[in-house]
């Protein structure tokens, strides 16, 4: 998919591989985009700036690729201009770091 096939002016398509756009202004809930010529979609909820949106259909289990890069898998089915977030994603990033018992991470000044 091309950066070029984009016709809204408020979505960003950061790579080819990117199944998501990023939203570069606030969309409220029924506003319509014009994905590509001829696919158009209705928000459903509101989408603050900078939330990614689903570019196509992706299924449950389905990596999430922004930048072209995975960042998650998507927890259930996400369509075509929907909020792509907490609620239908999960992190695959693994902690770098655990919390040791009784040590405090936080340094008082």
């Amino acid at each position: 998919m091309e950066s070029s096939e984009i016709l809204d002016p408020r979505l960003l398509h950061l790579a080819p591989a990117d199944n998501v756009y990023i939203a570069i202004a606030t969309l409220p809930a029924g506003e319509r985009l014009v994905i590509k010529a001829l696919e158009a979609v209705v928000v459903r909820e509101p989408i603050p700036l900078g939330f990614k949106i689903a570019a196509r259909p992706i299924a449950p289990g389905e990596k999430i690729i922004k930048y072209g890069a995975p960042i998650g898998s998507a927890t259930c089915a996400i369509a075509t201009g929907e909020l792509v977030h907490l609620h239908n994603m999960k992190s695959d990033y693994l902690p770098t770091w655990t919390l040791e018992p009784g040590r405090s991470y936080v340094q008082s000044h």
